[in-house]
């Protein structure tokens, strides 16, 4: 079974996250540029790159290599097309993280936005001990309404298949997953959307 991840047109993935009533593109782009800031690391990965959105704050003088991995090889393809001044510094890598996540390269920060909802906390789990990061910086989306966990938009059946993917996400459940691993939890805050969700990022630590 094909997964839906790698039949979504980047164009409906874009569109439908940039809607005033989404905003998840805009969010996300200026966590990314905190994510990249925080910390004194010199390698990163970002799990689920998809178009590249934040890649534009990867500051030179401080990065030595960026992965961006995804499963959609066009995502991929667009990436190093839009990124082209990253050369030298950007590798994206085509894997399945469900299945091939003994592939991951070592990196000291993991950036993992909307991403642990569509591969659950095992294969996480497995994902963060293959690279082996100090730093995990994770952003989950945390929903009031359980039935309908994606925002209404003309480009909602572009997504009819991420149910068979999707896992609700938890604050509590992500940091005993980590905690399980040896990471602390050492940072947190929300951002509210237009929508009634919420974006939550999860900072951890290695002991």
């Amino acid at each position: 079974m094909i997964n839906p991840w790698e039949e979504i047109s980047l164009d409906d993935y874009e569109n439908h996250m940039s809607l005033d009533s989404v905003k998840q593109l805009q969010t996300m782009n200026s966590i990314m540029k905190e994510q990249f800031e925080a910390y004194p690391v010199a390698k990163a990965m970002v799990l689920g790159i998809a178009g590249g959105n934040g890649l534009e704050h990867v500051n030179r003088d401080k990065y030595r290599t960026v992965y961006g991995v995804d499963i959609n090889e066009e995502y991929l393809k667009t990436v190093s097309k839009r990124y082209i001044d990253l050369s030298g510094i950007l590798k994206c890598l085509k894997i399945d993280l469900i299945k091939e996540s003994d592939q991951l390269p070592n990196a000291q920060l993991v950036i993992a936005n909307l991403l642990i909802e569509y591969i659950g906390y095992d294969v996480f789990r497995k994902v963060i001990h293959k690279v082996d990061p100090e730093y995990v910086s994770c952003v989950i989306q945390i929903n009031t309404d359980d039935e309908q966990w994606v925002s209404d938009s003309p480009y909602l059946h572009a997504f009819d298949r991420l149910d068979e993917v999707h896992h609700q996400m938890e604050e509590d459940s992500l940091s005993a997953v980590m905690l399980e691993l040896g990471y602390n939890n050492i940072f947190k805050t929300k951002v509210q959307l237009p929508n009634g969700k919420a974006l939550v990022r999860m900072d951890f630590q290695k002991e």
